[in-house]
């Protein structure tokens, strides 16, 4: 298997099932457009949920002149706070690692929005939302 792998193989059976997504930005909901501006990773048999974001601010002007780069920020920042949970996570502090992954991924805003869910194998879940977000995002 080459590096640009999602699902990195591996000699030992004690990798573990993880599911990621990707946060989309989308300024112009009309033309569909997007770039890709964050990575979303839970992992059950851990109890871990994470995110990694990294917005590239001149692909999104490119896209759109006038988009709203710190509402877009400002998003970005509240996905980081629900996954980080305690007071930062508001309603969702309580919530366990997989609630609040569901609660992330379900689609609740026309700018920043969920791709849909994938699933990898890892013996690291808290080294994949960097590991994906460089090949998926930067």
């Amino acid at each position: 298997m080459t590096e640009r792998h999602i699902i990195r193989g591996s000699d030992r059976n004690d990798r573990d099932v993880y599911e990621y997504a990707l946060l989309r930005v989308v300024p112009r909901i009309e033309r569909g457009e997007c770039i890709n501006a964050g990575v979303l990773v839970y992992c059950r048999a851990k109890a871990y949920v994470g995110v990694r974001t990294h917005l590239d601010e001149a692909r999104l002007l490119m896209l759109d002149p006038e988009a709203d780069v710190t509402g877009v920020r400002a998003a970005l920042r509240a996905v980081e706070g629900v996954c980080a949970g305690g007071e930062a996570a508001g309603q969702a502090a309580a919530d366990d690692a997989g609630r609040r992954f569901r609660w992330l991924i379900a689609p609740r805003s026309t700018v920043v929005q969920p791709g849909p869910v994938h699933t990898g194998l890892t013996t690291d879940p808290a080294a994949e939302p960097e590991r994906l977000l460089d090949l998926l995002v930067r």
